[in-house]
């Protein structure tokens, strides 16, 4: 439902949401989650150029219990500025499906005792301004996760809620130019995302601390187009990794060349022209598997090296 009166607007709604899982293979991981809810928000315009809108949502899990997710933000814009700021929380209902049971699977993994949800707490700031051709924002962003779902892999394969919260905190930069044909984006990400396991404050696994990339285009329609595009990779942590506990940076550099010769367009495109290989630094292979079956390693860099191709588009 929806309404609006002067500078104010109100919506209101009902949702249901229902997650059922049903494996024959280990059937003490089966579920059936029913969530109904219902959410409001309301969004005003306070003054010109300052708007805010707050919602909030009630959700009544059927495995987890009854949860209340609010949030507010604000909006300003004045002349070439403009800035959002943005708080919320928000809850998720755990499940046996996570990204690193989905790798392993379900045969070895042990529960210690019933899971809590997670509760999240998340915070957003960002600026931006316009200059002509040229755009940038600047957004710096934390959140704060309780009861935290963690897949401890040595000594033993197991799925518990973490004790202390996990928390995170960055900075994104985006600037883009454009000036036809031209167009050009960077990027620039800090993220430092924290969990304590075991009593150890660590980084978050497979999380790069510093990544960076930069995309350039030239194009003309009754022409074609060149794009190129560079990534900057940093050092990210690893778990239960037997030939480093850190990995290394790495850059990643593509090309795109398209000419059109009539109906035809003829392309020539090149993916990771700087050869990047995790297997360049260590094998894949682990030396024995780990705790829950996996034979191999993370992914923490590409696992393909160079890659060109070319074709042809053909218009009727």
């Amino acid at each position: 439902m929806r309404t609006t009166a002067n500078r104010q607007t109100w919506v209101a709604g009902i949702a249901v949401e229902r997650d059922a899982y049903a494996p024959q293979d280990v059937p003490g991981f089966a579920y059936v989650f029913t969530v109904p809810g219902v959410f409001a928000q309301h969004d005003v315009n306070v003054a010109p150029g300052f708007s805010v809108s707050s919602s909030g949502r009630i959700d009544v899990h059927s495995e987890y219990g009854i949860f209340f997710s609010p949030r507010i933000s604000a909006v300003a814009h004045t002349g070439k500025w403009a800035s959002r700021l943005s708080v919320g929380t928000g809850f998720f209902g755990p499940a046996p499906i996570t990204e690193e049971t989905e790798a392993a699977g379900l045969t070895h993994l042990g529960v210690e005792r019933p899971l809590e949800a997670e509760r999240g707490l998340s915070a957003s700031f960002d600026v931006s301004r316009t200059e002509g051709p040229l755009s940038y924002t600047a957004t710096l962003f934390a959140s704060r996760v309780a009861h935290s779902i963690h897949v401890e892999r040595s000594p033993e394969y197991v799925l518990r809620n973490l004790a202390e919260p996990t928390t995170n905190v960055g900075l994104e930069i985006l600037g883009t130019w454009r000036r036809a044909p031209l167009s050009l984006t960077a990027t620039y990400t800090y993220v430092r995302p924290r969990e304590t396991v075991a009593g150890r404050h660590e980084d978050v696994p497979l999380t790069p601390r510093h990544s960076a990339g930069v995309v350039g285009m030239w194009e003309v329609d009754d022409a074609g187009r060149v794009g190129i595009e560079w990534y900057y990779t940093g050092r990210q942590s690893l778990e239960e990794n037997p030939y480093r506990a850190v990995g290394e940076p790495y850059q990643i550099l593509g090309l795109l060349a398209e000419r059109r010769i009539w109906r035809v367009r003829v392309f020539v495109n090149g993916e990771n022209l700087t050869g990047v290989r995790q297997t360049r630094w260590d094998p894949l292979l682990r030396p024995n598997r780990s705790a829950d079956g996996r034979p191999t390693v993370d992914a923490w860099a590409p696992l393909e090296g160079r890659n060109i191709n070319g074709g042809l588009r053909v218009r009727f």
